[in-house]
C-alpha cells in the first residue's frame, strides 16, 4: 500500500478538477489531480467540447445581475440561489484567471454568447475533430502549469472511495493498476464528470432505453463521485435532466453526422412527433429540452423532426453547422414529399395522424392559441413556423447525450452539502458532478464548461482559505 499526502486532490482531470489544483497550486498549496484515463490525452468531455464559455447563452463578463436573471429565465426559477449568485458573481473572473494561465480566446462576431471561444477552435465539420484545438490545448496548458507549480496530475488512476474520519474526508483510496494505494489530503474535489456512461443510472433516471441514446461527448463519467458523495452523506438534486441536443438518427451508426450537424434549429421552428405522428412536448423551449423528452420515450429511435422548405432555407441554415449543407453529404437522412399524407408513407406512419397534428399547429400558429395544444406550444425563446411550405421534410431523430445536469448539491463554495445543507468537512463537488444548478422541469442549461471553471476555482480558493485558519496546516 502507497501513500501520498496533499492539501487538496482533485477527482477528475477535466476542466474542474485541473483548474481546482493549478489555482490551489498558485495559492502555494500541494495539489494532485487523480484521472482514471491512462493516455496521455485522455478522452474526456472537457478535451472534446466546442470550447464555448457562456452563461446560459450570455457573456460571461456581463454585469451579474444580467446573468442572475439569463440563469433564473432559462432554468424557469428552479436553480438553487447560492449557486446562481456565485456563478453570476465570479463567471467573468473565472475566464480571465484561465486567460492569465495561457489559454487563447476567440470572438465570433457581435454575438454576446460567443465572446470567450477556446482558441483555436474546431472547424465547421460534422464528426469530432478536437486534437490541438481549443479545449484540448487549453487543458493541456492547464497540466502544464500545475506541474510547474510543483503539481502532479496521476494518470492510470481509479478512486474508489472516500477516506472519512469523524465526519470530514480526508482522502480516497484508489487503484493504479492492479496497486492500491491511499492518497491522503485535507480537502477533496469530487469532479469526475456526470454519470452520462453508466447504462444503469441512465435508465434509472434519463430514459427507459439507455442503449438507443446516443454518446455525444467522451461518455467518461461513470457516476462514481456521486456514489461516492451519497455514500458521505450528501445531498444529491434531481438526476433526470441532461445536456444534450437532436441529432440524425444515423448518428447511432455514423460517425460522421455527430456530434454535428445537430436538428435543433429545425425541430424548435417545427415539430417533433413520435411513430405515431404526435408532437412528444413542447418545440419552443429548444433543442436540449427536446433531446430529454425524445430520451424519455418509450423507444428513444422513434421519433421524427417534421418541416417545410420555409424552415429547410430559414432555420435549416442558421446554425454554425447547419443542416442544410451539411446532413445529406454526410450520410444523414432526410425524407421528402409534396404533401404531409405521402410524408407520412415514406415515414411509416399514419397519414391521417400526423395530418391532423399538422393542421392542428398550424390552424392554433394562425389563431394565436399555440398555449392550448397538448402539449402546450411556446413562442417566447423560439419562433414557430407554419408547415405549409412544400416540399415537406421528415428527418428521423434520436438524442444525442452529452453530459448529465443532475448530482450532488454544493454550497457557493462547492463545498459538498447534506440534507441539512451543513457541509462535509473537506469534501467539494464541481462541473458535472454537481447539482443544483441546471436541469430542473425546464431542463435548464447554464453551460456545462463555465460551471467547471468557475466552480473548480471556487472550490480551490475555499480550500486555501480554510487551510489557512486551519490548526493542521503546518
Amino acid at each position: 500500500m502507497t501513500e501520498h499526502d496533499f492539501d487538496l486532490i482533485s477527482v477528475g482531470g477535466g476542466y474542474a478538477g485541473l483548474v481546482a489544483a493549478s489555482r490551489a497550486a498558485q495559492l502555494g498549496l500541494k495539489a494532485a489531480v487523480l484521472e482514471r484515463g491512462s493516455d496521455a490525452l485522455y478522452a474526456c468531455n472537457s478535451r472534446f467540447a466546442g470550447g464555448v464559455m457562456h452563461v446560459s447563452y450570455h457573456d460571461p463578463k456581463s454585469p451579474s445581475d444580467v446573468l442572475t436573471a439569463a440563469i433564473n429565465e432559462i432554468c424557469a426559477g428552479n436553480a438553487d440561489a447560492e449557486l446562481v449568485s456565485a456563478i453570476a458573481t465570479n463567471a467573468g473572473r473565472a475566464v480571465e484567471w484561465l486567460r492569465d494561465e495561457g489559454a487563447k480566446f476567440a470572438r465570433v462576431g457581435n454575438v454576446s454568447w460567443r465572446q470567450w471561444i477556446l482558441s483555436p477552435p474546431r472547424p465547421a465539420v460534422t464528426q469530432m475533430d478536437w486534437k490541438g484545438r481549443g479545449a484540448d490545448v487549453a487543458l493541456r496548458t492547464l497540466e502544464k502549469n500545475l506541474g510547474e507549480r510543483g503539481g502532479v496530475l496521476h494518470r492510470n488512476t481509479q478512486v474508489i472511495d472516500l477516506i472519512l474520519e469523524n465526519g470530514c474526508c480526508m482522502g480516497v483510496r484508489a487503484k493504479q493498476g492492479d496497486a492500491d494505494v491511499t492518497f491522503r489530503a485535507r480537502a477533496v474535489l469530487l469532479a469526475d464528470g456526470g454519470f452520462q456512461g453508466n447504462a444503469d443510472m441512465a435508465g434509472q433516471h434519463l430514459t427507459p432505453a439507455p442503449q438507443r441514446v446516443k454518446q455525444r461527448g467522451a461518455g467518461t463519467g461513470l457516476g462514481d463521485g456521486i456514489r461516492m458523495a451519497q455514500a458521505a452523506g450528501a445531498d444529491l438534486s434531481t438526476l433526470d435532466a441532461f445536456y444534450g441536443h437532436v441529432l440524425s438518427r444515423d448518428a447511432m451508426h455514423n460517425e460522421r453526422v455527430w456530434p454535428y450537424p445537430q436538428l435543433d434549429e429545425l425541430a424548435a421552428a417545427g415539430l417533433l412527433v413520435n411513430q405515431s405522428g404526435q408532437r412528444i412536448g413542447d418545440e419552443g423551449m429548444g433543442g436540449v429540452y427536446l433531446a430529454n423528452m425524445i430520451a424519455r420515450q418509450p423507444d428513444p429511435l422513434a421519433t421524427t423532426v417534421i418541416f417545410d422548405d420555409t424552415i429547410w432555407q430559414g432555420p435549416g441554415r442558421a446554425a454554425a453547422i447547419p443542416p442544410n449543407s451539411t446532413l445529406l453529404g454526410a450520410g444523414g437522412t432526410l425524407h421528402k414529399a409534396d404533401t404531409i399524407a405521402a410524408l407520412a408513407v415514406k415515414l411509416d406512419m399514419d397519414a391521417s395522424s400526423l395530418e391532423a397534428t399538422v393542421q392542428n399547429y398550424n390552424a392554433a400558429l394562425t389563431a394565436d392559441t399555440l398555449n392550448t395544444l397538448q402539449p402546450p406550444r411556446s413562442a417566447r425563446r423560439r419562433k414557430p413556423f407554419a408547415i405549409a411550405q412544400p416540399p415537406f421534410y421528415g428527418a428521423p431523430a434520436c438524442c444525442g447525450l452529452t453530459y448529465t445536469m443532475g448530482g450532488v448539491r454544493i454550497s457557493g463554495h462547492a463545498e459538498v452539502l447534506r440534507a441539512d445543507r451543513s457541509a462535509i468537512p473537506g469534501l467539494y463537488a464541481a462541473g458535472a458532478t454537481s447539482g443544483g444548478l441546471e436541469g430542473g422541469p425546464a431542463v435548464g442549461y447554464v453551460g456545462g464548461l463555465i460551471k467547471a471553471l468557475t466552480f473548480g476555482l471556487l472550490a480551490a480558493e475555499h480550500t486555501a482559505r480554510s487551510l489557512s485558519t486551519s490548526p493542521e496546516k503546518p
